[in-house]
């Protein structure tokens, strides 16, 4: 019978082996304060999950750093788990960026193990005060982990990305200020943006219906009532029961509009434009809605600024306002 591995141990596995060393023919090896051998090399090599935390870390960073993103478009970071390729990227980076408060899944305990080979490990989202956090209604021990939703929330995590950086490369200290005033800058313009947009929906018609639960920042920001199907991790399921409240909540409202994700099924949607239409309420999907990955690299939505633009227009224009 196969014996199944645990994905700890296998992590765990591959942090030995690196650290003792690997073959082949590598760059020659700097030591580092901590005392781990990593390739020599012009620029800082830093290790992101997301492609939301990539895009924060980039901004502040600039040209001083080289940024991997482990997890691409479309890719739900509440059910990944790193291959062996990713451990041995991040093994081998000068620091590692994650979202955390949970959002990386079973991955995010893991990554304590690394700051055990001296690699720097920063949980952005985890820096932001608590009391500007949302609580998982599901489970009051753990809070929502989606803060990226919010602009002014999320630029807040540029701070620690700086003094992050700056850490590591003290040199780049003032780069790294400069950086991170600019992207707070772009994330209040884009507040301003999703404000108008959000701001012209009629207030009967603001409720904001989601495959899960992604949406709860948002919608505190700009005044919506959010449902999401699925609860903050879309590990989670709806029952029966669920689908059917919500739907009876959707004919009540008269919500005219339900979204899908862009990283998760529409089953569940479907289920309930399904069960609107067998009580006489007619509700539209909307266009796809980002909320855990960003678009393919090179379109509009392929940033956080973009994705969260698109967002704000697609909610506006589904709901009677003008995005």
């Amino acid at each position: 019978m196969l014996r199944t591995v645990p994905f700890v141990g296998i992590f765990a596995a591959v942090i030995l082996v690196f650290v003792a060393g690997c073959g082949g023919s590598s760059p020659q090896p700097t030591t580092t304060a901590g005392g781990d051998s990593r390739p020599a090399r012009e620029k800082l090599l830093i290790v992101c999950t997301t492609p939301m935390v990539g895009d924060v870390v980039r901004a502040v960073a600039g040209d001083r750093a080289e940024i991997v993103t482990l997890l691409g478009p479309g890719v739900d970071p509440h059910l990944w788990s790193p291959t062996r390729s990713d451990v041995l990227q991040i093994l081998g980076a000068d620091a590692v960026f994650l979202s955390g408060l949970m959002l990386e899944g079973r991955a995010g305990d893991s990554f304590a193990r690394v700051g055990q080979s001296g690699r720097p490990v920063v949980r952005i989202a985890e820096s932001l005060p608590k009391s500007d956090l949302l609580l998982d209604v599901a489970n009051s021990s753990h809070f929502d982990p989606h803060v990226w939703m919010d602009p002014i929330l999320w630029a807040k995590t540029a701070t620690s990305v700086r003094d992050a950086l700056s850490t590591i490369d003290p040199d780049g200290k003032d780069t790294f200020a400069t950086n991170t005033a600019a992207f707070e800058a772009e994330a209040a313009k884009l507040d301003s943006a999703c404000a108008l947009a959000v701001g012209s929906i009629p207030f009967a018609q603001r409720m904001l219906v989601t495959a899960h639960d992604a949406f709860g920042y948002f919608g505190r920001r700009y005044g919506l009532e959010v449902r999401g199907i699925q609860g903050i991790s879309t590990e989670s399921e709806a029952s029966i029961a669920d689908i059917e409240r919500l739907v009876n909540e959707i004919c009540e409202r008269r919500v005219p509009t339900v979204f899908v994700e862009t990283t998760v099924t529409d089953r569940a949607v479907r289920a309930l434009v399904e069960g609107c239409a067998a009580r006489g309420h007619e509700v539209q999907i909307g266009d796809a809605l980002y909320s855990d990955s960003l678009g393919r690299g090179g379109s509009p939505e392929g940033t956080w600024i973009g994705m969260v633009r698109h967002n704000a227009k697609s909610i506006a224009n589904g709901l009677g306002g003008r995005g």
